[in-house]
């Protein structure tokens, strides 16, 4: 096989796993759907991909003969668009107007500052390449870096539930795939990121080998997209008992629960008491009224005696 055919081959290969990585959040949109609510999740994901996916394509515009990177980046430009349609439908006012304001600051404006500057600054093609070359490899990288936090959440609870062994082989396949594409053609550009991308990969597969039979932890839920997870303060790692994990955070929920048991009974006795002050005070003025009658009767009775004498 020659270089060239080797080259396509890891490129195809490349292709077909990055597509399946791109449809990896179809499940979540559906859910979105169905429930017309995005449940708390974020865009900032499906915006930097959907940014990564752009200046790829024009970085393989630039370069030219690099036909593979544009269909696939091309693919993923409009699979992230429908993301981030359905999550600007669905998602609260406040997180819509962030979204826009991300897309308009980034994919615009960002997209557009780059175009302008490759031109301007860059003079000729392989002058070019070489500046967006290096942009490209700066904003791959952070991306390929997000699964920082998916790491650092599996080595302090010592579970694996939250890291998804099919999606982190197939990022691991994908990022060998494109390396061999990169080396094969010399573009250090190409091989760069997914250097990083082959790094995080091997290690996450490591950690699901270490922590796999470790129970996952209960009643805790963490956003479904790279990066962005949040750490609560209550969680407590596994210790091999699940039972034991379960008493010991079920008495908070039950502490909350008395708790506002209590403020309710408080409120009830205090309404209670004030209708019972009402009532006595319009028992003690009708008592008051009563006498009044009274005391007028008896002074009536008394003159007509007096006037009868």
């Amino acid at each position: 096989m020659s270089h060239s055919h080797l080259s396509f081959a890891f490129g195809i290969l490349g292709n077909i796993a990055s597509f399946v990585c791109f449809l990896a959040p179809l499940p979540t949109f559906y859910r979105v759907c169905k429930k017309k609510s995005t449940e708390g999740f974020q865009s900032i994901p499906y915006v930097a991909a959907l940014f990564s996916a752009m200046l790829w394509i024009f970085y393989a515009y630039v370069k030219t003969g690099e036909t593979l990177l544009i269909t696939i980046n091309a693919f993923g430009c409009v699979i992230e668009t429908i993301y981030l349609a359905v999550f600007i439908t669905y998602c609260p006012k406040k997180a819509r107007m962030s979204t826009l304001r991300m897309i308009v600051l980034l994919n615009f404006g960002g997209f557009c500052t780059i175009v302008l500057l490759t031109h301007l600054l860059a003079k000729g093609e392989e002058a070019r390449v070489k500046l967006l070359g290096w942009i490209c490899v700066v904003f791959a990288t952070s991306v390929f870096a997000a699964p920082l936090s998916i790491i650092r959440v599996v080595i302090r609870t010592k579970s694996v539930e939250f890291l998804p062994f099919p999606l982190s082989l197939l990022l691991l396949i994908s990022a060998i795939m494109w390396l061999l594409y990169g080396i094969s053609l010399k573009d250090i550009y190409v091989t760069l990121p997914n250097v990083v991308g082959l790094t995080f990969g091997v290690i996450q597969i490591g950690l699901y080998a270490m922590y796999r039979n470790n129970k996952p932890i209960k009643d805790q839920k963490l956003p479904e997209h790279k990066g962005d997870i949040v750490e609560s303060e209550n969680v407590i790692a596994p210790t091999g008992n699940g039972e034991k994990q379960e008493e010991e955070v079920k008495p908070q929920g039950g502490d909350i629960e008395i708790g506002e048991k209590k403020e309710e009974n408080n409120k009830q006795d205090q309404q209670q008491s004030v209708e019972n002050k009402k009532l006595d005070q319009v028992a003690h003025d009708q008592t008051e009224l009563n006498k009044n009658n009274i005391n007028k009767n008896n002074n009536k009775t008394e003159e007509r005696v007096s006037c009868e004498v």
